[in-house]
Parts: C-alpha cells; structure tokens; sequence
C-alpha cells in the first residue's frame, strides 16, 4: 500500500464517522415518531382526541391536565395515563433530535404558504403631512392606476399628482426635493418597511413551533412565508399578521378607577340577584349553607357561560383545579370584588380568575359604565405571591399619547437603577425620534407624579411613575424578562414600528398527503435511479464498475449528512438535485476508466494504468465539475424556493462526488494493487 494512503484513509474514516454521526437524528427521529404514532393511537382507544389536539396538547403540556378532565376513571385513567407519561419524555427527545435532522420542505412535509405585500397607500398617508382631502383622491387615483395598467405604484402615483399639477413635496417629503426626490425617498421608507416587518413576521411564526420556517423577501414589497406543517391557515394569519404595537397611555386616577370598579360590582350584584330571586323559590328545602353555595354556583355559572364551582385555597392538582378564587364573606355584598385581590395600591387578579374576569368585563351592560375615553388591561405577565399568581389590572386612558412609530431604537441593558428590585435585571431602553421625544417630554412634563402604561399589544409590560420632565426622548421597559425576553421584545420594538399594515394577497394550503406522495415518488425515483447506475456500472465495467458503485452509495451518505449538518430545508426540487447527482457522481469514475483502459490497451502495467488514467483525467473532471459548481453558485444567489433547494442539494453533490470518485476509489484500487500483483484488471 502506498504510504500516503494512510493520511487518506483517516480522511475517509473521518469523513464517514461525521456522517453517521450527522445522520443518526434523522434516523433516530424518524424510529421516534413511528413510537409517537403508535402511542397516540393507543391513547386514543380511551379518550376521544384527534391526533392533531394530542399533538398541539403535547407541545403546550396541557395533555396530563386533559386527560385526567375527561371521563376516564379507575384503570382506564391509569392506562391513558401511563401512555401521557410515555409522551412526554419521547416528545422532549424528538424535540432534541428534529433539531439536528434533514428537515422537510413545505412540498414534502405539507403546511401553510402566504404572501404579504405592505400596503403602499396607507403608508403614504402614515408618511405625509397637511393631509386633506385632495391627497386621499391623488392616493386613490393612483392605486386604481396601478391596478388597472398594471404598472408600479411610484410610478403611478407620481403620473397622478403630475396630472393635476401637484409638487409631491407639499404632502411628503422635504420642501427643497423634486418629484423624483421625493419618489426615491419613499421607494426606499417602503422598501424599510418590509426589511423590519421580516423580524416581526419571524418573531411572530416562533408561537407556532414550526421547526423550519421559510421567511424570504419577493421583490420590493412582498413578503414570502412557508410553514411546514402548518395546516390551520386561519390562526397562522392570526398570529402572523399581528403587527407588534407600542403605545404609551396614561392611568385614569386612582379615585376613578374606584369608582368604574363599584359600578361594574353594581352590575354584577344586580343581575345575580336576578338569579338569586330564581334560586330561592327551587331550592326552599336547601339548608341555609347550601342554597349560599349554590347561589353563588349558579350566579356565576350564568355570568361566564358554564358551570363554575367555587373554589377555596387547599391545594388540588391542575386537572381537577377548575374552580375560581372567591373571598366567601365579600361575595354576597361585592360579587366583582370578589374575584380581585389588593396588591399594596393596586388591584391585581388570580391568575385562575382572570378569564371569568374578562368575561364580565366583556358583558354589554358592564361595558356601558366603563367611560368611553378609558379602557382595562392587564399586565402581560403574573405576579407571583404566596404561591399565586395574580395580574394587575389598569385603566388607561384609550387614546395614546405616543406609540411606536417614533422609536428610533430598542436595545439591551441591565438595570443598575436605585430600585432594588430592578437591579442587575434587564430591561430594554427606548430612544425615540426628534418628533417622538418631543411629544414625549411634553407628555411627561405635563403629567409628573402620573403614571404612564407601555402598553405593548394590549397588554401593560409596565406602568411606571413620571417623576420629572423627560426631555431626552428615552424611557425603559422593565418587567421579568430574562435576557432573551428582553432581547425578543427589543427586536419586536425595533422592528415593530411599522408605518404601513401588511395584508395577506396570496394563501396556499398543500396537504400532508400531498407531501407524503412527492416523497413517496421522489424515494421511489432515487432508489431506481441507484438501481439503474449501479447496474449499468457493474455490467459495463465489472469490479471496477463495483467500486465506482461504492463510491455512488458513500457520495449520497455524504448530501444527506450535509444537509442535516448545514440545517438545509429538503425540498422535492432538492429531490431532484439528489437524483441528478446519482447520474454526475460516476461520471468522474466513466472518465477514468475510459482512461485506464486506453492506457492498458498501449501496453502498461495494471499499476501504471491506474495511475495514469487518475493522473490525466484529473483535470477534465475538475473542469467540468467547477463550471457546474459555479452554475449552481449563480442558481443560488440569484434564484428563489425551489431554485434555491435545487442548487443546495447539487453544490453539495458536486463537491462529495468529486471526492468519493477521486479520493475513495483510488485508494480502493491501491488497497487491491498492493496486496498482489495484477496483471489484468476487470474493467470490462
């Protein structure tokens, strides 16, 4: 054997150990949910679940909680029970594992396909100044241009205030730009729009799990969105097309919070007296402990809209706790502020009471006698007190002083503040624009010792007292945020100050079984396509056709460890890369052979052969194989989707075949030249 083959083999014993160990996720997860599969049918022999409800209660961890509220008892319960505790740590593992796998496409897997596009008009009428009613006729004339000649809406728009004779510079831009000025200006703010709307879309898509989600920009003002394994198009454009929202509103004075809070008890005091009334005349044998109970079961009952027990302190597990937190002597004479809780100088929820307060909140009457200019939120996240969890409840005024359009930027800091509380926490500190800091110290100058709610997507992060004039244009956000919270939210803050909405023009759905036939006949096409090569390889070329066969079944190793190493996303344009490269990989092997034999036929050595042919094909197949690369390059750079998905998966075959068919096979036919001495090699 020739001495620099060992630094060779090691290579390729190195090569082929980081396959495996690529490889073996993927191999893994799929024997893992093959068990999830079977699992799930089995637990749906004692409880009437969809395999998808299993699932999304799996993810969310509320299954135990689900199964233990159904119907099921004794054995049963205990069967179903002990399948939860099979799933729970198989899910954790398959979570582990799906991370390091060849993930599956939109093509394959099925899932959810949309397209966003920023709403152009509306972002003008977010940009401009002096807006009247003249520049809402130029915006509609323009859109409807646009439209109708199919032309780009800058261009349309510009055509449309040219017609009238109107300078753009009197509703956008600056006095001193043209018209082409201001259009340049504006193709760009729309164009920005659509950069910080990709975080907030990605931010976003993290509430739905999906292991590899597709977000890419589509032209100037498109935005492209797959999600694998998605179905429910409805809450993917619920969740995805909500844009984060900042708002800073002041509290209503405490004295008047008061007071809405002792109408609404009113409210709730007079219809349950209504159905007190009811009670008594059906339950006059109750004993005077009983009827108070069941007052206030069926009180509440109607009020929420299903039966709700009233619940005491003792500790009970999470399916059996469906109960609200009620103080016994408050109930009869305050019904409302019953359920709610003082925390120090403010009014705080239970957690588990929360949803029965939103409920009544949400009822006609009670709506009526919160003042029109204020409305009730809660803190985005609970407190925790003597093992409870409670939020705290505000009421704000419904017109923002400011909201996040004049952020300018978002960032990280630990809070080194006097608060004790606060400190070595971090927070996420705010700098606003010249226009946002300066409505900002007019607010906080007018409204010293008042409190200020950030309000983020209708929930308060924060409320904190205005103790001075803030003319600088920075606040904080403080709350419980661990490091990635606060960084989460500093990039929803950055990037969530959109000037224009974006609307969903184009949903897709593709079916699961859709994606399990393009992967049933993109498997069936691979295997034939290997097949009908190494066939060929072996009845043209006997054993030398066997070894380029061998090199064959370690290039394909190779891509499929490659894709699970660089976290590629399969698709079935990928598919077909794979199956192309089955037919490129041996014809780096077809040239030598064809080498080696003209070499044999002049008379030399099977040793000599060997070496020449590998010597002089050499550079032609690094020719063609770098003129192919670089195609693949430019397929890349310049393609989308699919495009893409093809040129990953035949860049990588390009380069594993170049090194199975140059590196692996020579040191085969070393490995058997050196063992005996050949006179005749079996070359067909």
């Amino acid at each position: 054997m020739r001495r620099n083959n060992t630094v060779r083999i090691i290579i390729i014993a190195l090569i082929l150990g980081w396959a495996v160990y690529q490889l073996y996720p993927t191999y893994k997860l799929q024997a893992e949910r093959k068990q999830e599969n079977a699992l799930i049918a089995e637990l749906q022999n004692y409880v009437r679940f969809s395999p998808d409800e299993i699932k999304e209660a799996l993810r969310t961890g509320s299954l135990e909680m689900q199964v233990k509220a159904s119907t099921l008892s004794g054995d049963s319960l205990q069967q179903a029970m002990a399948i939860v505790n099979k799933l729970f740590p198989l899910q954790e593992t398959i979570a582990k594992n799906e991370d390091k796998a060849i993930k599956q496409g939109l093509d394959l897997q099925g899932g959810t396909y949309l397209v966003y596009e920023v709403d152009l008009p509306q972002l003008l009428k977010t940009l401009s100044k002096n807006r009247d009613a003249k520049f809402d006729s130029l915006l509609e004339e323009a859109q409807r241009q646009s439209i109708q000649k199919d032309e780009d809406f800058f261009k349309a728009l510009q055509a449309a205030f040219q017609k009238h004779n109107v300078r753009l510079n009197r509703y956008l831009g600056r006095r001193i730009q043209t018209d082409s000025e201001v259009i340049d200006d504006l193709k760009k703010q729309a164009e920005d729009a659509v950069d910080r709307t990709l975080e907030v879309l990605r931010n976003r898509i993290d509430q739905f799990g999906v292991s590899e989600p597709s977000i890419a920009k589509q032209g100037s003002q498109r935005i492209v969105i797959e999600l694998a394994g998605i179905q429910d198009v409805g809450r993917a454009k619920e969740i995805i097309g909500k844009t984060a929202q900042l708002e800073f509103k002041l509290l209503k004075d405490p004295a008047v919070f008061s007071v809405v809070l002792q109408d609404i008890d009113n409210v709730v005091k007079e219809r349950l007296n209504k159905q007190d009334k009811t009670l008594a005349t059906d339950s006059t044998a109750a004993t005077s402990a009983k009827s108070t109970t069941a007052t206030k079961e069926t009180g509440l009952s109607s009020l929420f809209g299903k039966a709700t027990s009233v619940g005491d302190t003792t500790q009970k597990s999470a399916a059996e706790d469906t109960s609200v937190l009620i103080e016994e002597s408050v109930f009869q004479q305050n019904p409302f502020f019953s359920l709610l809780v003082p925390m120090g100088n403010q009014v705080a929820v239970p957690a588990k009471n929360l949803l029965a307060v939103q409920k009544i909140l949400n009822m006609p009457e009670v709506r009526q006698v919160i003042p029109e200019d204020s409305e009730i939120l809660f803190s985005s996240k609970p407190e925790e007190s003597q093992g409870q969890q409670y939020y705290i409840m505000y009421l704000v005024r419904k017109k923002p002083e400011l909201t996040g359009k004049y952020i300018s930027n978002a960032d990280v800091t630990i809070s080194s503040g006097r608060q004790s509380l606060a400190q070595g926490q971090p927070v996420v500190s705010l700098t606003m624009d010249r226009e946002g800091a300066r409505i900002f110290a007019r607010v906080t100058g007018a409204n010293v010792n008042k409190f200020l709610a950030i309000v983020l997507d209708n929930k308060v992060s924060s409320a904190p007292r205005i103790d001075e004039k803030i003319p600088s244009g920075s606040a904080v956000i403080r709350g419980s945020f661990t490091m990635q919270e606060a960084r989460d939210l500093a990039i929803v803050l950055r990037a969530g100050a959109l000037p224009a909405p974006v609307a969903a023009i184009e949903e897709r759905t593709v079916g699961p079984s859709l994606g399990q036939d393009s992967v049933r006949r993109g498997q069936l096409s691979i295997v034939l396509g290997i097949v009908l090569v190494i066939l060929f390889m072996i009845v043209y070329y006997r054993m030398s056709g066997l070894i380029a066969d061998v090199a064959l079944i370690l290039n394909l190793i190779l891509i499929m460890a490659a894709l699970a190493a660089f976290h590629a996303t399969l698709t079935l344009p990928g598919v077909a890369g794979i199956i192309l490269t089955i037919g490129m990989a041996v014809d780096a092997n077809v040239l030598i052979f064809e080498r080696i034999r003209e070499e044999l036929r002049t008379g030399k050595t099977v040793r000599a052969a060997i070496d020449a042919g590998y010597g002089r094909a050499f550079w032609t197949i690094f020719d063609a194989n770098v003129t192919t690369f670089l195609t693949a390059l430019v397929l890349y750079q310049f393609g989308t989707g699919p495009i893409r998905g093809f040129a990953v998966t035949l860049s990588i075959g390009i380069l594993a075949s170049m090194f199975t068919a140059i590196v692996v096979t020579r040191v085969i036919f070393d490995y058997l030249t050196s063992r005996r001495t050949m006179t005749k090699l079996s070359i067909g």
